[in-house]
């Protein structure tokens, strides 16, 4: 398969598939990807999500771009294209501290933050198993 048949998953996106589909993403920084799987039914998600969570924000109609939201979204698709929700499992990537910086500030631990937010999301609320997990190093 060339790069002109994956199907590119945008920041603030997501995106779903059938095998033998294969789906991508690019430079997630401090964002995560969440790669979500059927196995049995052979159907699959990416989420390209930017932020933890969209209840801190007015302006959230991008569910995608939330980890919350997001997560939401991607499952309750998968689940309408023929996935088994107690079947799917996930691998997450990114979260990465983009800067340097000497503060406890939280607001600024936005990559720790995405990927306490997926965790917490995928264990807590839908379920799924996490089977990998990659953090990007700091600043990649």
């Amino acid at each position: 398969m060339n790069l002109d048949e994956m199907i590119k998953v945008g920041m603030a996106d997501l995106q779903l598939c059938k095998s033998p589909g294969v789906l991508t993403t690019l430079g997630l920084g401090s964002c995560v990807g969440v790669a979500l799987y059927d196995p049995v039914n052979k159907i699959g998600g990416l989420l390209h999500c930017m932020l933890p969570d969209s209840t801190q924000f007015k302006n959230n109609s991008n569910t995608a771009k939330y980890a919350d939201s997001g997560i939401d979204e991607l499952v309750s698709k998968m689940v309408s294209l023929g996935a088994n929700r107690s079947r799917i499992v996930a691998k997450i990537a990114g979260g990465a501290q983009m800067f340097a910086m000497k503060t406890n500030n939280d607001t600024l631990r936005v990559g720790e933050r995405n990927v306490e937010a997926v965790k917490k999301k995928l264990a807590a609320k839908v379920k799924v198993t996490i089977i990998k997990e990659q953090k990007t190093k700091k600043g990649k």
